[in-house]
């Protein structure tokens, strides 16, 4: 049975209601990205990141992205999800997120999920699904 992680940062409580419909799925260890680094991401086979879009359609500055670049890396051949919450713009944050996760050798298990705002019905199912892929 693989071991998985389920890393996010929420700063108004989207993006991890989010975390837990994928942790749920998953059977996963949920985190926050302050509580991750490099070490634990070598003790999982799979990881799912969340992020939400901030500023310029970005992640966010102060704590995510300094960990997920940390670990960026070392995440080839590392099966991976993403997914995040925005407010604004039309999720540009997340293409490229997928493009950087990509060019670094990770092993996008399906494609990002992302919701406008709080994630409704659909886009929990989405992450559930997400978390299943992972398992």
């Amino acid at each position: 049975m693989s071991k998985t992680a389920v890393v996010y940062y929420s700063g108004t409580g989207n993006t991890e209601k989010m975390a837990q419909a994928v942790a749920d799925a998953a059977k996963a260890d949920l985190l926050t990205a302050d509580a991750f680094n490099a070490d634990l991401l070598q003790a999982y086979d799979a990881v799912a990141f969340g992020c939400p879009a901030m500023g310029a359609e970005v992640l966010e500055e102060t704590v995510f992205e300094p960990m997920f670049a940390s670990i960026e890396g070392a995440l080839a051949g590392k099966k991976i999800g993403l997914f995040g919450s925005y407010g604004w713009g039309d999720g540009q944050w997340m293409r490229d997120w997928k493009d950087r996760c990509e060019a670094a050798g990770a092993v996008l298990v399906c494609e990002p999920v992302i919701a406008n705002n709080e994630p409704d019905e659909a886009a929990l199912a989405e992450c559930a699904a997400l978390g299943a892929a992972l398992a």
